[in-house]
């Protein structure tokens, strides 16, 4: 038995102008439009479950007509609920109350907003952990509730400033108390046992990342104010050491805050105020952290080593620069490889031993102090020079054991009948312009 009447039918042909339908033919009739209307709410329903949701909607019975290649219902879509009333007549039919519209206020009603196409726009939701400032996030003041009203600042012209507050970078309890642990030791007992387990944790603890940005922020300012601490300024360093060697650390976004403050160790006039303080260990121990940089990091900034060169270079050559600040961008330069000192450091080398060698005689530079500077600026040159001639060496084969005729001279130098191989003419080239004396 069919659920539709057949008394429905008649309205639904009276309504489409057929008055003449049999009573016999709407009972025919029913059970098909039954049928059809199933069908067509089968797929409606699908159409609902496909869209995760579980109210069925209008939009549903369009895509299930769509599916059936039937034509769509026109119409104008309204957000009232449906209004149906009871047929005159009839107990079991009803109708939608139809609401007359005036075509008139259609016409004069604004349009609707267009719709906009669908559109994918990236950006930064958090970088390592912390949310940037930028318009597509959500600004600090929309997500704490306002306290007092505040009015925007205004400029001198009378126009408004929109000021927003930094984002709050969130630390736990236990992370505040490790870093105050790690920089009270670094600055009072950098001596003790205590500090080198903590350097050991730095290098290889988990977890540590949300920390970088404090711990770069307190080098820099300690490496600004500590000059004259030896100890301290060795200490930062070794911290600086332990942060590049955990790998659960993203070291990257802080670099360009991280190497002003290694470099002025390297080349600083001045690193302590004690002649007992070993301040050319210091500045060695920074080359070959200056190089460990460069070497892991060189991929990601291109122009890092460039940068650090044209530093570096322009500290070597400058002669106003102290014996000290010299000596450490040579042993930077040396420790960046073979290749920057044949192209940097030899080409200059002549014309910078003749400026070097006044300094390291006692005839005219009476001051101790400065001539054991500049013999310690004339052994990082040897140590370069070495290093560089070492590597070219490896290019060529193994050379042939000396003659039997060998000699020694007083001047420590081996010389043999016949000094024709390429590379033992390299190595006394090299020698003569590093022995001048």
């Amino acid at each position: 038995m069919s659920i539709v009447p057949k008394e429905t039918v008649e309205v639904i042909a009276q309504s489409i102008g057929i008055n003449n339908l049999s009573p016999d033919a709407a009972l025919a009739l029913a059970p098909d439009v039954e049928y059809r209307m199933r069908e067509i709410m089968q797929e409606a329903i699908k159409c609902m479950h496909h869209s995760k949701r579980t109210t069925l909607t209008t939009d549903d019975v369009d895509s299930a007509l769509n599916l059936r290649n039937v034509e769509p219902i026109y119409g104008f879509a309204s957000g009232d609920p449906f209004r149906f009333r009871r047929a005159l007549g009839h107990k079991d039919l009803f109708y939608i109350d139809d609401k007359d519209v005036d075509f008139k206020d259609v016409i004069e009603a604004p349009l609707p907003k267009a719709p906009l196409e669908t559109s994918i726009a990236c950006h930064w939701l958090a970088i390592e952990g912390v949310q940037p400032a930028i318009p597509e996030n959500a600004p600090v003041e929309v997500l704490t509730a306002p306290c007092e009203t505040k009015k925007p600042e205004q400029k001198d012209d009378g126009l408004p400033v929109d000021i927003r507050l930094p984002v709050k970078h969130v630390l736990s309890r236990e992370l505040q108390l490790y870093f105050d642990k790690i920089t009270e030791l670094t600055v009072s007992r950098s001596d003790s046992v205590l500090f080198k387990e903590a350097l050991v944790s730095l290098a290889t603890d988990s977890g540590l990342h949300p920390l970088i940005p404090y711990f770069t922020c307190f080098i820099a300012d300690e490496v600004s104010r500590g000059l004259n601490d030896f100890k301290l300024l060795f200490a930062l360093m070794r911290v600086v050491w332990s942060l590049l060697q955990n790998p659960h650390m993203q070291i990257e976004p802080y670099l360009h805050q991280l190497m002003p403050s290694v470099v002025t160790c390297l080349v600083a006039k001045r690193l302590g105020n004690r002649l007992a303080d070993n301040h050319w260990e210091l500045r060695d121990f920074t080359a070959n952290l200056v190089a460990t940089i460069c070497k892991r990091f060189g991929h990601v900034y291109n122009n890092l080593q460039t940068r650090l060169t044209k530093t570096l270079l322009h500290a070597f050559l400058d002669p106003k620069r102290a014996m000290t600040q010299h000596y450490g961008a040579i042993q930077g330069l040396a420790a960046l490889g073979p290749n920057v000192v044949r192209l940097l450091i030899l080409p200059n080398l002549e014309t910078y031993l003749q400026l070097l060698a006044p300094e390291m005689l006692l005839e005219k530079q009476k001051n101790e102090m400065k001539r054991h500077e500049a013999w310690r600026v004339y052994g990082a040159l040897l140590h370069a020079a070495g290093q560089c001639i070492y590597d070219r060496l490896k290019m060529f084969p193994l050379l042939p054991s000396p003659h039997a005729h060998a000699a020694w001279r007083n001047n420590a130098r081996v010389v043999t009948a016949s000094p024709t191989s390429r590379c033992t003419l390299y190595s006394l080239t090299i020698t003569k312009k590093l022995c001048p004396l």
